[in-house]
């Protein structure tokens, strides 16, 4: 009786363009190397030899993890401090008081300013793509700014006991969201002017704490006019 052939071994996968030792951390350095160039001198202005050359890679690298130049763009706009939308679980769960929901959003703003260059890298690039109106800051938009202002705007409906989000409600959002990119946007002038305010992690932790204890006060002067005669809040 003949003896049966052998199960085929199945295809070996190609090997990775940065050696056998290769992990997380070579993509991860291309990342880091790509964030900083991309930011200093745009997509245009970077090479895919520059970015490689300083992640101690070589060119196959990026398309081995990214695909080409433009891919490794998205994954430095969006990966290194996360999309938007991933910090809505700090805030939304409707187990929270107003306190603990509005402590959760601002560590969201927060947070990234505990990772040192990476935020200045994350920060002008972001800039370079909003000023170009570029369709990676449209999609930002659409896909996570949108999502957490929606699910803000969620947890003050609860906690003001609206059944829908009106005009003022959106404002108040805004209102709230502000005091969080004003401090993000601002924190140069404020380590010039006023350092120990965010210098180090216990200073950054009353930020959220004080951050906090404003947009409470926003969120009762709100309720405070909502129940106000009506005469009383028209607006001239």
């Amino acid at each position: 009786m003949p003896r049966a052939a052998p199960p085929t071994p199945p295809a070996p996968r190609p090997a990775s363009p940065v050696g056998p030792a290769s992990s997380a951390e070579p993509r991860q350095r291309l990342l880091e190397a790509a964030l900083a160039l991309f930011a200093e001198h745009g997509f245009a202005g970077t090479s895919t030899r520059a970015i490689a050359q300083a992640a101690g890679t070589n060119i196959a690298a990026i398309r081995y993890y990214f695909g080409d130049k433009q891919g490794l763009y998205r994954a430095a706009f969006v990966e290194p401090l996360g999309k938007p939308q991933d910090g809505i679980a700090r805030f939304a769960d409707p187990s929270l008081s107003l306190r603990a929901a509005l402590a959760g959003f601002f560590t969201t703003f927060i947070d990234p300013m505990r990772r040192g260059e990476v935020l200045e890298h994350s920060m002008r690039l972001h800039l370079r793509e909003m000023v170009d109106r570029s369709e990676l800051w449209q999609r930002e938009i659409e896909e996570g700014i949108a999502l957490s202002h929606q699910a803000l705007a969620q947890v003050l409906m609860r906690h003001l006991g609206l059944r829908r989000a009106d005009d003022e409600l959106h404002r108040l959002a805004f209102a709230i969201t502000a005091l969080g990119v004003q401090t993000i946007l601002g924190k140069d002038l404020c380590l010039a002017i006023r350092p120990r305010l965010l210098a180090g992690p216990a200073a950054l932790d009353t930020a959220v704490q004080r951050l906090t204890d404003y947009a409470l006060a926003l969120v009762r002067s709100d309720a405070a006019r909502r129940r106000a005669p009506a005469s009383s809040r028209k607006t001239p």
